[in-house]
């Protein structure tokens, strides 16, 4: 298992970028989150299989082609007891960024 965090720039905020992520995760096997930051960029952990990461990565660029000009990208140690993948909307001191 492999947990992924990843910070998106660009026209992200107000165009549904949030729920397209979460509607993504619904159609892989992975868990994490997605927030909006106070700085105008989205951040997202997800984790699961490296397969299953790099396919729910994969169709999420697909589907929000357009709109990230910058993604930042870092290896986490994974959260064991997750168990899905949800919208934050409220930045918490034990997601801190990359």
């Amino acid at each position: 298992m492999i947990r992924q965090r990843l910070i998106f720039q660009g026209r992200v905020q107000r165009v549904g970028f949030r729920a397209r992520a979460s509607l993504v995760a619904q159609h892989h096997r992975v868990t994490g989150w997605v927030r909006n930051e106070p700085d105008g960029t989205v951040m997202l952990e997800v984790q699961g299989s490296q397969n299953e990461v790099n396919d729910y990565l994969s169709e999420l660029r697909r589907r929000t082609s357009g709109l990230v000009d910058t993604e930042i990208r870092a290896a986490i140690r994974p959260e064991q007891a997750e168990t899905s993948f949800s919208i934050d909307r409220h930045s918490h001191s034990d997601h801190s960024p990359c």
